[in-house]
């Protein structure tokens, strides 16, 4: 199915851009003018980033801090992809969302636009409210420059590490949780990719989340400034100055480290950059949902082989609410919503038949 697509050239224009000359008045400019000094951006720079376009996977923490930084520096295109709605708990660390958001229940991408707007009228906000999956990340991505990570979950990672890799173009991944969280440049064809240092996801319910751990908002906001510092030099064109190791950073722990991964593009055999296997954009691995008829239920399986630990898990989930299981199964309470959860990591979630929302609700509590 994706082998009529046509590979793009990782650090090449996409053809859509628009013209930099055309749009990079002096009145445009002189926004940009603190900028503009710092000698790895110059006027060149500047014009760069603004006939640059970029998708961005994810709204959330991390999403909205790269949103905000990115259109301030003036990237002309930014396209903001999303599938959930603001809660009242997103306002500790989602930077562009207010009270009156949650009044509104807007979705995410809607309300970021809305704001980046204001902020600054002269670049090209794209919101898209959908879930981001193996039958439309081709289209998401196929006329940007850059893809950034701004997602909460391993699966769709993967997803953008297969589609980067099988198009040719640049991405940025950062993950974040409680008070640490790690950053990777992905240059297809010269750096690893995100499965040759992470081969396989975690299972779900083997790794916390953001509602079981919590998350700090000073640590997304480095983790994100990370990702958006990488993002400039790559759109810019300083691909010299792009850090070729994982970034580690714990702002509880007061610890910054480079792990070195640069060498393992040519020590690892990786299923996605040296065996050209695209099992997520394929659809062969990732979650899968159903609504079930008629139940007012909607289950959310897994592709992929897995065995839960339940008492690892209800250890997890105690204290966000009620928790009880035996050998077969898993039942957990919470926000009016009721999760029967197999060993498998297939979870039957009672309580909607929106699918978009039960797979948020699964990544919410169970894991990715």
């Amino acid at each position: 199915m994706h082998g009529t697509m046509q590979s793009e050239h990782p650090h090449e224009p996409s053809s859509d851009s628009v013209n930099s000359n055309e749009i990079a008045t002096p009145m445009i400019l002189e926004r940009y003018s603190r900028q503009m000094k710092f000698p790895g951006i110059g006027e060149a720079g500047q014009r760069k980033l603004l006939a640059s376009r970029v998708t961005l996977c994810g709204c959330g923490a991390l999403g909205t801090v790269l949103a905000n930084l990115l259109v301030r520096a003036g990237v002309g295109f930014v396209r903001i992809v999303d599938r959930d709605f603001i809660e009242l708990h997103n306002l500790q660390r989602q930077v562009l969302f207010d009270e009156q958001d949650v009044t509104e229940n807007l979705p995410k991408a809607v309300a970021a636009a809305r704001i980046l707007r204001r902020v600054n009228s002269t670049v090209q906000i794209e919101p898209v409210v959908a879930d981001i999956d193996h039958t439309n990340i081709l289209d998401l991505i196929r006329d940007v420059d850059l893809i950034l990570d701004g997602t909460d979950n391993f699966e769709v990672r993967y997803l953008i590490n297969d589609a980067a890799i099988y198009t040719g173009k640049p991405w940025v991944y950062g993950g974040c949780i409680g008070s640490h969280g790690q950053v990777m440049v992905i240059l297809p064809g010269e750096t690893p990719c995100l499965r040759c240092v992470i081969e396989s996801a975690p299972p779900p319910g083997m790794a916390p989340t953001c509602e079981t751990a919590g998350v700090l908002a000073p640590a997304v906001h480095i983790i994100a400034s990370f990702q958006a510092a990488e993002a400039l030099k790559i759109l810019t064109g300083h691909l010299e100055a792009v850090n070729r190791e994982l970034i580690y950073v714990d702002v509880w722990d007061n610890v910054l480290r480079q792990f070195k991964i640069s060498r393992l593009k040519d020590k690892v055999d990786c299923p996605c950059c040296k065996r050209r296997q695209f099992d997520w954009l394929e659809g062969k691995m990732g979650s899968h949902t159903t609504a079930l008829c008629g139940r007012n239920a909607v289950q959310v399986a897994h592709r992929s082989a897995t065995r839960l630990d339940f008492a690892e898990l209800a250890q997890r989930l105690r204290g966000l609410g009620e928790v009880m299981y035996n050998q077969f199964l898993l039942k957990f309470h919470v926000e009016g919503y009721e999760f029967t959860v197999f060993p498998d990591g297939r979870a039957i979630i009672k309580g909607t038949s929106d699918v978009e929302r039960a797979r948020t609700l699964y990544a919410k509590y169970i894991g990715h």
